[in-house]
């Protein structure tokens, strides 16, 4: 008998199937709030509800532009895995909750080894009262980060403090 899978693997394994979901010609990422091993939310990143998704125009701004990823976020259609997972969820259910990321890049299903939340989604998640994130970063492995890390480790002051 194989040895079961471990909660965090498990977590995972479910959001990268979100992933699957994902409309983004770049990046597929998937996200799921867990509370008390009950899944809150999912969500994937794609164009907003009833807007047409980059697969379905077979173009992307910020591909065409050659713009790394992380940056200009404002001219990308989609709305972020977290995000979608967090608006589809009541908060008082993700206070102290989990929140497992997957991402793969979109041509050639691999894993991303630097899956981790922008700074607009690391905003919403403390706002969200979730107390830890994982993200997958490879077959088998993962980060764990508590929320309260960047609450104390305010990168957006970096420059002005």
């Amino acid at each position: 008998m194989e040895p079961r899978t471990g909660k965090e693997s498990y977590y995972l394994d479910i959001a990268d199937t979100v992933s699957e979901r994902a409309t983004c010609l770049r990046r597929r990422y998937g996200a799921i709030i867990v509370r008390n091993d009950e899944i809150i939310a999912t969500g994937y990143n794609g164009a907003p509800r009833g807007r047409r998704n980059c697969t379905d125009v077979n173009y992307c701004a910020r591909e065409e532009m050659k713009i790394p990823s992380g940056e200009r976020y404002e001219l990308c259609r989609s709305v972020h895995a977290e995000a979608n997972a967090i608006i589809s969820a009541p908060r008082r259910d993700m206070i102290d909750a989990v929140l497992y990321l997957s991402g793969r890049a979109a041509a050639s299903g691999e894993l991303l080894g630097d899956t981790t939340p922008c700074s607009m989604c690391r905003r919403m998640i403390i706002n969200a009262g979730i107390e830890r994130v994982v993200c997958r970063t490879g077959p088998g492995s993962f980060t764990t980060t508590s929320v309260r890390d960047w609450i104390f480790n305010d990168e957006s002051l970096a420059e002005w403090v």
